[in-house]
């Protein structure tokens, strides 16, 4: 979407698309399946578990911290990644909220 039409849209619904558009590839989806599992890891450990290059996998990293959904710190000359509990909560708040609404509009739906 181009910056001018998503300035068309809320600033809420424009950080939610980002959000689930970070998750809308399955390495990225494997990569906090991961991280769950682990509580943290090191890049170079995913690089022996996803049929991925070092170079792919750093950059789903990259956009999964872009939408806040991973933190990162670097040790030495390895970056280590976590789950953003904080995003993830905001996550289950949205789709909570996205059910609710589909239960209050049940009996409407064709």
């Amino acid at each position: 979407m181009g910056a001018s039409k998503s300035a068309e849209f809320t600033e809420e619904q424009n950080e939610i698309s980002h959000l689930f558009k970070a998750l809308g590839h399955p390495a990225r989806i494997a990569i906090i399946q991961h991280l769950m599992n682990l509580k943290s890891c090191i890049c170079n450990d995913l690089v022996g578990i996803l049929p991925l290059s070092q170079a792919t996998i750093s950059q789903h990293l990259r956009e999964l911290k872009d939408a806040g959904i991973i933190k990162g710190t670097i040790e030495g000359t390895s970056v280590c990644y976590c789950l953003n509990h904080e995003s993830l909560v905001k996550l289950t708040d949205i789709l909570e909220g996205f059910k609710e609404i589909n239960t209050t509009n049940e009996a409407k739906c064709c």
